[in-house]
């Protein structure tokens, strides 16, 4: 990693609010395929992170974020509320780094805090799902992860047009409990 960074589990603050928006805004202009079309409201962007660090409060998912210093640099979520069918898994979502911070390790950083979290809470499979155009597929298969398959035309991307969705699971313990 070019740039080393500490990893931590967020907590909601006016700061962090604003941190995560800022990432989230430039990641959809950017045409980052993360749920949301450009342009992103700066208050849809607030929302989403109050829910999701609210969720984090109550145990359903954790969201981590990688610090260059005091200034926030990405974020993964690791989402553990899933069916009582499936308390053996976990999902990987939102993953983001920052324009000027990309390409020096912080997402394979993410995902690993990501993985021993997961390990940690009894959660062995990861799932995760990227965009076919433009998507993470090569750091998720340089770090372990198995394509499933790719449903076409899955979803719109931020600036317009459809794109297909790849998704990706990874067996973290070579044991599978009974």
């Amino acid at each position: 990693m070019d740039t080393p960074v500490r990893i931590d589990a967020l907590t909601a603050s006016p700061a962090i609010y604003a941190a995560l928006s800022e990432m989230l805004i430039e990641t959809v202009a950017h045409g980052g395929s993360v749920s949301f079309m450009h342009p992103l409201a700066l208050e849809d962007a607030d929302a989403f992170w109050r829910d999701s660090l609210a969720s984090a409060e109550r145990g359903e998912r954790i969201v981590f974020g990688a610090f260059d210093g005091e200034t926030l640099v990405g974020t993964v979520s690791l989402v553990l509320s899933l069916p009582p069918n499936q308390p053996h898994r976990a999902e990987i979502a939102k993953m983001m780094t920052r324009l000027s911070h990309r390409h020096r390790g912080i997402a394979t950083a993410l995902l690993q805090a990501a993985e021993r979290a997961a390990i940690e809470r009894g959660r062995w499979l990861l799932v995760l799902d990227t965009a076919t155009d433009e998507g993470a597929s090569g750091l998720y298969e340089r770090v372990g992860f198995t394509l499933s398959g790719i449903i076409p035309d899955y979803a719109y991307k931020p600036h317009g047009g459809l794109t297909g969705t790849m998704f990706y699971w990874k067996r973290l313990q070579n044991i599978v409990p009974a």
